[in-house]
């Protein structure tokens, strides 16, 4: 709930400060005084527009922060908010900060929409908002719709699934047929041509020993002759330098060392003539096998150019993002021709999702007809009880008993609800929002609180200008309304009847002061004789009798009991 109010330079309100206290507040004053104007400025700091005409005159910029206090309330209600702050420029630039961080003025309504609810000439009411009235009927009977809610949510989620993959379907198979034949192509040439990954580096290698062939065979033919073929040759030499030292090995350790050294120098060379020996057979030098390995190369580069970039993922090996893009245009390929199959897989279990959804949603509407026709009874009884004798409650579904029309299917059901009103004798039913407008409104609301307050979870409520063309009976029927709804939330309540303001838990009284340069607004708590004063004037204007103080001390004590 609110615990404190500090406005500066909004309006004619230079600086006041209030502190506001659980139960039923009520503020008066003098018509002029500032009182809706401390609504609007709370309103503002609640996230609503702001006006920069409403910078007091001669300042830069207008203040206003509101202290909130939510130990009272369960944990799972908690905002986590413990202070507003809006700051409004003359200059047309506005900050709103929560908990001392900037936040945007949409992230502010989002943020206290649950916190308050200003009822009267401003636009932060819940209630008016037809897109809720559905959810305060269910809250009305939860016990036996929120189990009919949750289960027609986890169906159409199934429901809706099933539909986004089958139009994802429909919208293939249109544009599918153009594929075919193409992908077939694409699959077809590079199963024809079988690339293997790593291919093409060996035969792009391979070709360029074919192509120096000749110099291969040269110096390779050199290389051999000078190790074995020439005498005397290097290996013959080698041989006798190993035997020539294996003869002295025996005398000493660094001569063995040597002949095992010249030893391993000698078989390392026969290894060398052999793998020489090898290769020289291995030369083709036939130009057939340069042709053949130029035509391969050529039938993978044009596989490479035309599929590698167009592969899922990039590989080094470019024949690798070709089998990738193969693979790919198959499955492609495999899914167009299971088209039909599947369609008739999901066209089935659309049908039987969509029947359940269907049935699990009439349970759930007929339970919401049934919740909707208890809360008109309450509604309109408590118009009745507050002196709106020809006026008519309803919650109007606009879907019938007759088949349910599949458009309107939600996660929430095939419900389409709203509020109507008509608050005089042969006036038709029309939506809450536009039937009465000012206190007339808030006294509407007023009875709809009293029925479904329990429901919002919403801690405080301000009404602002409640007691608009009441008076006498029904003044005193809004004042015990207010006061039942502020046992257990908190209330702000502007009025100008003394018989509303007598069953104040706390009474504040705004006034408006002027000098020579310019106007002043404050406000203050009264209790004692100061509040029977006020009440008094309320009761006699300017003229305070015995009377009028006696009628005073009258209303508060039949407020009380």
């Amino acid at each position: 709930m609110i615990t404190h109010i500090h406005i500066k330079d909004f309006a004619i309100i230079e600086e006041i400060d209030i502190d506001i206290h659980p139960g039923l507040n009520i503020i008066t004053g003098e018509t002029g005084a500032g009182k809706s104007i401390v609504i609007e400025a709370v309103s503002m700091a609640l996230g609503s527009r702001a006006d920069t005409a409403l910078v007091r005159s001669g300042r830069e910029k207008a203040l206003i922060q509101i202290l909130f206090d939510e130990s009272d309330l369960p944990e799972n209600r908690r905002s986590g908010i413990e202070l507003l702050t809006r700051e409004i420029s003359a200059n047309g630039k506005s900050v709103c900060r929560v908990n001392g961080e900037i936040v945007t003025l949409t992230g502010l309504a989002e943020l206290t929409k649950r916190l308050v609810d200003i009822h009267g000439q401003y636009d932060h009411q819940s209630l008016l908002d037809a897109g809720n009235h559905l959810g305060i009927v269910d809250a009305f009977h939860a016990e036996a719709i929120e189990p009919a809610r949750l289960r027609v949510k986890s169906q159409y989620q199934a429901y809706a699934s099933i539909r986004t993959e089958m139009d994802a379907l429909l919208a293939d198979e249109a544009s599918a047929q153009r594929e075919v034949d193409l992908l077939r192509y694409e699959v077809k040439e590079i199963e024809h041509v079988r690339p293997v990954p790593g291919e093409y580096a060996i035969l792009t290698e391979n070709l360029k020993r074919m192509q120096h062939s000749e110099r291969i065979f040269a110096r390779l033919t050199e290389a051999y002759g000078a190790l074995s073929a020439e005498s005397p040759s290097a290996i013959d030499a080698a041989g006798r330098a190993r035997l020539a030292v294996a003869d002295i090995s025996d005398i000493a350790e660094d001569y063995k060392d040597l002949s095992q050294s010249l030893s391993d120098c000698y078989f390392e060379l026969e290894e060398i003539v052999s793998t020489l020996r090898g290769m020289l057979d291995g030369i083709d030098h036939s130009t057939r096998s340069i042709d053949e390995t130029i035509a391969r190369i050529d039938q993978l580069d044009r596989l490479i150019n035309k599929y590698a970039k167009n592969a899922e993922k990039a590989t080094d090996d470019p024949l690798e993002s070709v089998i990738a893009y193969r693979d790919l245009a198959a499955k492609r390929l495999d899914n167009i021709e299971s088209l039909d199959s599947r369609k008739a897989e999901l066209d089935a279990a659309l049908k039987k999702t969509q029947d359940g959804l269907l049935r699990e949603s009439c349970v759930l509407s007929r339970l919401r007809k049934k919740a909707a026709e208890a809360l008109d009874v309450r509604v309109n009884a408590e118009l009745l009880a507050l002196n709106f004798n020809n006026a008519q409650f309803q919650a109007a579904f606009q879907n019938g008993t007759e088949e349910p029309d599949l458009a309107m299917l939600s996660e929430n059901g095939i419900d389409r609800m709203e509020f109507l009103l008509s608050a005089n004798k042969g006036q038709p039913l029309l939506p809450v929002a536009k039937v009465a407008s000012g206190g007339e409104m808030s006294r509407i609301m007023l009875a709809l609180k009293a029925v479904v307050g329990a429901f919002d979870q919403i801690p405080t409520m301000i009404f602002d200008e409640i007691d608009t063309g009441v008076s006498g009976v029904t003044a005193s029927i809004v004042g015990e309304k207010l006061r039942e709804i502020a046992q257990d939330r908190q209330i702000v309540c502007i009025t100008h009847l003394p018989q509303i303001a007598a069953c104040a838990d706390h009474h504040f009284v705004i006034e408006k002061n002027s000098d020579e340069s310019a106007t002043y607004t404050t406000i203050r708590e009264v209790t004692g004789e100061d509040r029977v004063s006020d009440i008094a004037r309320m009761l006699g204007g300017r003229t305070i009798t015995p009377a009028t103080i006696a009628g005073a001390e009258e209303l508060i004590a039949l407020s009380r009991v």
